[in-house]
């Protein structure tokens, strides 16, 4: 996770655990799925992808939780920018915080000391097909929305329905495209059925899927359902609205759900409430002037000279590094390749050799961080050195068709260590521009050969950036290159990323241990194009659409970790982003009238965590 970054996302399933995930998967899981050579599937509590479940089926609760944490009190917390709407899952307009963890539930809960599990939260039990084409689940029957009405499988179905529609966001047909078919059995039975094996469609299913009641919106078409609350069945409510500037959840007191397992001892406040703040300066002094309660840190810098004074003096205000096992997925630049300027490989080359990072590490981010290698950093999906058998068996079949340099030692991101330089870097960067059709011009200008000159637009909504994009222009001012950083607000922002038009922005590609759906939508032609995709690179790569479609097949352990690498070479080799860096630890600074569990999770984002399992002190 990036401590700079205006757009930081941390995947919840994300730790490299090296024992025992080269189990064999064939289709199903025998012991975690119930299943036994032929014998047929039957319903179970829970599943987990490559691996037993961790718990038993009468686990009182998770491990990372406090069962006996008192209810009660508030928690003021802080959002960025603005909002607009409440509907999470449309394409226009910004959804405030907290909503979609806070009021949607889903049908299973995954937990976060596994890789990849699920125990049944609205779903009672569910039954996993012996073919893997479809997975069926049962509903609770004491699951409940807001209004009291008891949550059916035909709720279920439309849900589903309503995300693949045309009025939603166009990131859920991609994420979904192989479900054939959604099936209500009976009024608490829904089956959803795929068009082909995925190795982990079914566990997206169940963890991911946001559920909410037909009677949202009271039949008007879904992308017109903006500020009516939603009907959901998870534990918050909302309370108050002050339009861009706070909202304010209540914890609904009829809560269904309290007392089940994988919700014991969690969402503890009574109130959760998020004040808005225009730049990272106003948040700091927000939160040292007691406007909100808990901050996780993205800055090294406001983390090492901004949280001081008093407050944390007196301990009044609490600084803690809690340490986790996530995988950093990779973080950058990302060029848009659909810009004629980043079409050729050589020149996004060239720009990732202006990128110094031990520099900046040094002077500006108080050595806190660790460099990206690669699109799966810190797990075992990251290519290194020369491929592998298991690795070969997948390219040999692409030779002609990829680079040949992914036949070689998987690409690093360039250093200045010794016996490295920025000033060798800059020479190789001004020989693969020259390579491309771009020199220095008398003015010192690099320019090509109608005498364009080679300038680009930085996009950002947060002047945090420029730490980051501020020395590596200065760097590619020396190739003759000008970079310039433009800061908008977090609307247009937004709206300009989901239409691609942009030079470069910085996006965050998180990582999971058992990596699938959300490739297709971050890397796949198909989403290329798709307005709102994550393809924010305009990767369009038949080599990678065969791998990604290999990687989602995987029966095995080895299967989908050979598939990742191979990946991971195709796309570090195709240089489609700057790599930036990530921080091994959370950086989190809070009241002292606030506390936490002493067993920590595993793979866990800081503010997901800290909204399901702290507590204000008695």
């Amino acid at each position: 996770m990036s401590a700079q970054s205006p757009i930081v996302r941390v995947d919840r399933n994300s730790r490299y655990r090296v024992a025992s995930r080269i189990r064999v998967v064939a289709g199903v899981l025998l012991l975690a799925f119930g299943l036994l050579g032929a014998s047929p599937a039957r319903a179970v509590y829970a599943l987990a992808w490559g691996d037993d479940p961790k718990y038993p089926e009468s686990f009182p609760h998770f491990d990372y939780v406090n069962p006996d944490a008192p209810k009660g009190g508030s928690v003021n917390l802080d959002g960025f920018g603005s909002f607009d709407k409440i509907n999470p899952f449309t394409l226009k307009g910004l959804a405030p915080a907290g909503v979609v963890q806070l009021m949607f539930e889903t049908l299973a809960e995954s937990s976060d000391d596994e890789p990849f599990s699920m125990y049944g939260l609205l779903a009672q039990d569910m039954v996993f097909a012996g073919d893997g084409l479809s997975i069926t689940f049962r509903l609770n029957p004491a699951a409940r929305f807001s209004d009291g009405t008891p949550v059916s499988a035909a709720d279920v179905k439309f849900s589903f329905d309503t995300l693949m529609s045309k009025q939603a966001h166009p990131r859920f047909r991609q994420y979904y495209a192989d479900v054939s078919r959604v099936a209500v059995v009976d009024a608490r039975t829904v089956r959803f059925e795929f068009k082909r094996r995925n190795h982990e469609l079914h566990m997206i299913i169940g963890t991911q899927l946001p559920v909410f009641s037909r009677k949202w919106g009271a039949g008007k078409p879904f992308d017109e359902v903006v500020q009516q609350p939603p009907v959901t069945s998870g534990p918050y409510l909302i309370e108050k609205i002050d339009w861009g500037k706070s909202i304010t959840y209540r914890r609904n007191p009829d809560y269904w759900a309290a007392a089940l397992p994988v919700r014991r001892g969690m969402y503890n406040f009574d109130h959760v409430t998020y004040k808005y703040f225009k730049d990272e300066t106003a948040r700091l002094e927000g939160f040292k002037a007691g406007e909100f309660d808990w901050i996780s840190e993205n800055s090294a810098k406001n983390w090492a000279r901004g949280h001081v004074g008093r407050r944390y003096d007196s301990g009044e205000i609490v600084k803690h590094e809690f340490r986790h096992s996530n995988a950093a997925g990779m973080q950058g630049f990302v060029l848009n390749t659909r810009r004629k300027l980043f079409t050729d490989v050589r020149v996004r080359k060239a720009l990732t050799l202006a990128f110094d990072f031990e520099w900046m590490n040094r002077q500006v981010f108080y050595g806190q961080y660790v460099r990206s290698p690669s699109y799966f950093t810190n797990s075992e999906m990251e290519a290194e050195g020369l491929p592998g058998p298991d690795e070969l068996a997948l390219l040999e079949p692409l030779r002609g068709k990829v680079d040949p340099a992914v036949f070689g030692e998987a690409p690093m991101p360039p250093s200045t260590t010794p016996p490295d330089s920025l000033r060798g870097n800059l020479r190789q960067a001004i020989r693969l521009l020259a390579q491309a059709g771009w020199n220095v011009a008398g003015d010192g200008r690099l320019r090509n050969a109608k005498g364009e000159p080679f300038e680009f637009e930085v996009l950002s909504y947060s002047s945090a950036l420029e730490r980051i994009a501020v020395p590596w222009a200065r760097n590619l001012e020396k190739l003759g290159i000008h970079a310039r950083l433009r800061t908008t607000d977090q609307a247009l922002y937004q709206k300009r990323g989901d239409e691609f038009d942009f030079d470069v922005v910085v996006q965050s590609y998180s990582s999971s241990q058992t990596p699938g759906n959300e490739l297709v939508e971050r890397f796949t032609s198909g989403a290329a194009n798709e307005k709102g995709s994550d393809n924010l690179a305009g990767v369009r790569d038949p080599a990678v659409d065969a791998i990604i479609a290999r990687l989602l097949a995987s029966r095995t352990r080895d299967e989908l970790v050979a598939a990742a690498r191979v990946l991971d070479r195709i796309l570090r080799n195709g240089w489609y982003l700057v790599p930036h860096f990530y921080a091994r630890a959370h950086r989190v600074a809070y009241r002292k009238r606030l506390a936490y569990p002493t067993t920590l999770p595993l793979y866990y984002g800081a503010s997901a965590w800290m909204l399901k399992t702290w507590w204000v002190r008695n």
